[in-house]
């Protein structure tokens, strides 16, 4: 008997045994009897994806107090610790083979250096704790897309959210052959008081992309402890890397046109800057609001959702501005919350969720009251700013039907989008693929929120809405998309948006919305059915269009003076943007591409002539 099937019988029941053994990876069987070695379990469950077995995931999690059941039958509420409440980029390390460099932007730490400390922090960390083992698959399953995962957790939390998020793998697992690409998850809460990971201060996730494994380490926050979301991401962008296709931090969601017409759109835009409402917009269907796998078949972009859920920021959804959303939450579809605020009748509360703000309940902090302050003396909000919901797909009124196409739609767009409070348009067309790439992807910043820790409101350097996931030198990354279209006989347009501009009283001069007929704009550009004006930076919307498109799909008026305040082109900001950018560029990443520098430099001569003859502040108008 080989060692990994001594350490397999020992641990595992003869049903556990028996499930694991239906499926005949070897790599599979190894990881799981390395990771009990390791954590040193008390049990072992294997989730076979049964009714059973996903129930009994769920009913663990109430039981363990890992989740709370509320009010509505079908939904519970999970609290994750004080201090661990976003994603933890500073603890997020990719692990480097020594000789290698992921570049300047990227944390890293040499490669047997890292395993020692996940050793260190791993070792017995499951003691008196049950391990679950889960099998899903990223991307619909028997595609070209298709990656497999096996998720190895002792938060049956995690595992429970995973299985609202993704597409669940077993069967799939045991039809897989040994030879295929295989993504790794160990995750360990570590020490927990009241269900809350304590040792957050030797909180971590490390990144073996060289064994394609994510380990993460005394923490729960989903950001941190979901394998197949952002850390699974990270292994994606290397195997697209490796295999010629793009794997983006992107929603995918179908624009109706005229005519019953879909129009299948891709959208970048940070956390917290509007993606998953625009990928809700009411009248059009959504097929994803995360992340997508792009690849060229057939002369075509075409797309799918890596998901099939949503883990989403529940602040400021209001029955008024997310309507499908609001209505999922307040179904009998199944939703897990987390550090909203639970009342006394079991219900819950978010920030901005339009109504009066609550006087007491339970949130992360506790029992919390109005007035509660922290040990620094600031007063703590009734809701977390980034508390969440996670819900699947299919609670969707609006999901579009080719979620589960295993060859994907086809992408007729790509848009990059970002909280900017005085530079871009709200919408516009790039020149072309190479512009678009350059000036609205690799140059994209956006002021930061609440979804990572650290402070908000600081404009940062976030590169197709991706720099925190790239896991390879971001001007290789940047090269990828570039080159991507080479063989394309069909490119899709690239826009820019920007629903977060502002006078100079601080005001934003945009509705939440208005994002609708942007969308409806730019669907319209993909078919050519609309005219453009030229500015240096694009191309933006005609007035007479947009005041068309107003009064069609949001039954308001829309008048010149506020679409010149709009789209007036803020010559300094644009031209201290490009400054920015090229810094970055020439400090920070060695392997840039020269065409990124030909790019910007192209823009700021034609911002620098635009502004001889038409001043720093210049109305679309003047283009016409």
């Amino acid at each position: 008997m080989n060692e990994t099937m001594e350490t397999l019988e020992q641990a595992l029941t003869e049903a556990n045994l028996s499930k694991l053994q239906a499926i005949p990876n070897r790599k599979v069987h190894e990881f799981i009897a390395n990771a009990i070695r390791l954590c040193k379990p008390m049990k072992v469950f294997v989730c076979n994806d049964s009714k059973m077995d996903t129930e009994y995931i769920r009913r663990t999690a109430i039981a363990r107090g890992e989740e709370t059941p509320l009010a509505n039958p079908y939904q519970t509420v999970h609290f994750d610790g004080f201090h661990d409440q976003a994603r933890d980029k500073e603890s997020t390390v990719y692990l480097v083979p020594q000789g290698e460099t992921l570049g300047k932007q990227l944390s890293q730490m040499e490669r047997e250096k890292g395993l020692e400390i996940v050793k260190e922090r791993l070792d017995g960390s499951m003691n008196n704790k049950k391990m679950v083992v889960r099998f899903f698959c990223l991307g619909p399953l028997d595609s070209p897309f298709s990656i497999p995962v096996v998720q190895i957790t002792d938060s049956f939390y995690v595992a429970h959210s995973e299985d609202l998020l993704y597409r669940r793998g077993y069967d799939y697992f045991r039809r897989i052959p040994d030879g295929k690409e295989i993504f790794w998850m160990l995750h360990s809460s570590g020490k927990l008081i009241h269900s809350v990971s304590t040792d957050w201060k030797k909180r971590g996730v490390m990144i073996d992309y060289q064994e394609n494994i994510v380990y993460s380490m005394n923490t729960q926050y989903a950001g941190n402890t979901i394998g197949l979301k952002k850390l699974a991401l990270r292994l994606a962008i290397r195997k697209a890397d490796r295999e010629g296709w793009l794997a983006e931090h992107m929603f995918l969601m179908a624009v109706h046109g005229p005519s019953s017409r879909r129009t299948y759109f891709t959208g970048a835009y940070p956390s917290g800057c509007g993606k998953t409402s625009t990928s809700m917009v009411r009248g059009n269907t959504i097929v994803g609001d995360d992340l997508t796998y792009l690849r060229v078949m057939d002369g075509k972009v075409r797309g799918v959702n890596v998901e099939r859920g949503i883990f989403g920021i529940i602040r400021s959804v209001t029955s008024k501005d997310d309507p499908v959303i609001w209505d999922v939450l307040h179904s009998n579809k199944p939703a897990i919350f987390s550090n909203v605020l639970v009342t006394e009748d079991e219900g819950v509360r978010w920030l901005d969720d339009g109504f009066d703000s609550p006087k007491s309940g339970i949130n992360h902090s506790g029992e919390w009251f109005l007035g509660k302050v922290d040990r620094e003396g600031e007063e703590i909000p009734f809701a977390h700013k980034n508390a969440r919901y996670t819900v699947g797909l299919d609670g969707l009124s609006n999901l579009d039907d080719t979620l589960d196409d295993p060859r994907g739609v086809e992408v007729g767009a790509i848009i990059y989008g970002g909280r900017d409070k005085d530079t871009w348009v709200p919408v516009q067309q790039s020149l072309d693929w190479i512009h678009g790439v350059i000036t609205m992807g690799a140059s994209l910043e956006s002021e930061t929120t609440s979804a990572t820790l650290g402070p908000r409101g600081v404009r940062m350097f976030q590169p197709f809405s991706n720099l925190d996931f790239i896991s390879i030198p971001l001007g290789k990354y940047i090269q990828n998309h570039l080159d991507f279209v080479k063989d394309a006989t069909k490119v899709p347009l690239i826009f820019s948006v920007n629903y977060f501009l502002k006078n100079k009283q601080g005001d934003f001069i945009t509705d939440k919305l208005d994002k609708t007929v942007w969308l409806k704009w730019m669907e319209l550009r993909v078919h050519n059915e609309v005219d453009a004006i030229e500015t240096p930076t694009g191309f933006i919307p005609v007035y007479d269009d947009l005041k068309e498109l107003f009064q069609c799909h949001l039954d308001k008026e829309y008048s010149r003076e506020d679409y010149v305040l709009q789209f007036e082109t803020r010559v300094p900001e644009l031209l201290d943007k490009i400054n920015r950018i090229e810094k970055i560029y020439k400090d920070t990443v060695s392997d840039a591409p020269k065409a990124l520098f030909d790019v910007l430099e192209e823009q700021r001569s034609r911002l620098l002539d635009a502004q001889m003859r038409l001043g720093d502040c210049i109305s679309p108008l003047k283009f016409a």
